[in-house]
């Protein structure tokens, strides 16, 4: 079902902090949205409102069209799977699964129906017998899943339900939660601070930061067209290479940024962007799968040194010294030069980005964009 948050507002007074400043959002019937910013940002206490655990202090939430704002946390066909998953150690994985079935005094023989139906959408289903101490990590997962399925929710919410676990259960559960998400065809909001899990997962992306929203889009549109410096800086790992700089344009038309110590030109695309700006101060970005590697010198290529080099498996990420600043270059693990050697980088103008000193909006993006 669609999700609509107008103006929600969370302010916890006693912290003296703004958890969540009057952000509007839509999420789609569904959609598998993600949450995602650093610790503190706000996302759980939006899922939070949305579940009913938090009361916001103004704003309203609706689902499906239907303000649930006021509704009990039972009252609002949302389902929650918590970081922390709890169980009844008493009971087998079958009884834990049922219980909120048992809870709403559902037939004998239709809870059992359904118990088995999700057990086997979650691939536990031959683990039904077994106590909680017999299951692993992963396992006791699917259970927290399938015991939020069981109740038949408009709207799954999931608070970092994968940061528990090790990094390859948390890439095994990521495919069996898309895989629900196709299978069940519900809406799915899903919070987490892990940029690779928000871009596996996410039909699309809330960036959040102090409460706010910085940005709405595709995995795509957040990482290839950033809408200002926090979301560059904040999505991809390691990080997009940032500099201060300042524009030169010359009565041709042609731009340059200047770097600490040495000069770029710019594409022409920039020249839009640039247009009325109060001040040539800007924010340059490139990311480190951008830049490349060549053996002659050309435009915008600056020799460089190699201080460390860190491998990824089949690509490498080197640190390579350029005038006083040290770039992050991410190159094909065969093409990777040693530390201690030199190297030429060539920074391609396509790949560049731009944001305004002073207001760190990216100077790519039009005005209704902007405004966004």
């Amino acid at each position: 079902m669609k999700v609509v948050l107008k103006d929600l507002v969370k302010d916890f007074k006693s912290a003296d902090t703004v958890a969540v400043n009057r952000i509007n959002l839509e999420i789609d019937q569904g959609e598998l949205a993600v949450l995602l910013g650093p610790s503190g940002c706000g996302k759980t206490t939006t899922l939070r409102m949305i579940a009913g655990l938090e009361q916001p202090d103004s704003g309203r939430i609706y689902i499906a069209e239907r303000d649930i704002t006021d509704l009990a946390p039972k009252d609002r066909r949302v389902a929650m799977v918590f970081q922390n998953f709890s169980m009844y150690p008493t009971m087998n994985v079958y009884d834990n699964i049922a219980f909120p079935l048992h809870a709403i005094k559902m037939d004998r023989k239709e809870i059992d129906r359904t118990v088995r139906e999700v057990a086997r959408l979650v691939n536990i289903d031959q683990l039904l017998e077994r106590g909680l101490r017999q299951v692993s990590g992963g396992e006791a997962q699917r259970v927290a899943l399938a015991r939020a399925m069981v109740r038949r929710p408009e709207v799954f919410l999931m608070d970092e339900p994968l940061s528990n676990l090790d990094a390859k259960l948390r890439v095994q559960l990521r495919t069996e939660i898309k895989r629900l998400h196709q299978d069940t065809g519900a809406t799915f909001i899903f919070v987490t601070h892990d940029q690779e899990e928000a871009m596996t997962l996410g039909d699309k992306i809330i960036v959040m930061n102090r409460g706010d929203i910085q940005q709405v889009g595709t995995p795509h549109e957040v990482f290839f067209t950033p809408r200002n410096a926090f979301v560059a800086n904040f999505v991809g790992t390691p990080s997009m290479n940032m500099l201060p700089g300042s524009l030169r344009i010359e009565e041709s038309g042609r731009i340059f940024v200047g770097l600490p110590d040495f000069e770029l030109e710019l594409p022409r695309r920039f020249a839009a962007g640039l247009r009325g700006m109060s001040s040539h101060h800007v924010i340059w970005g490139i990311r480190p799968e951008a830049i490349r590697l060549v053996s002659a010198p050309g435009g915008n290529c600056v020799p460089g040194l190699v201080e460390l080099v860190e491998a990824l498996g089949s690509r490498d990420l080197m640190f390579v010294r350029v005038h006083g600043q040290l770039f992050g270059v991410i190159v094909d693990a065969l093409d990777s030069v040693p530390a201690g050697e030199a190297c030429l980088l060539h920074f391609d103008g396509a790949h560049m980005h731009l944001f305004d000193a002073e207001s760190e909006l990216s100077l790519l993006l039009d005005e209704k964009t902007k405004g966004a």
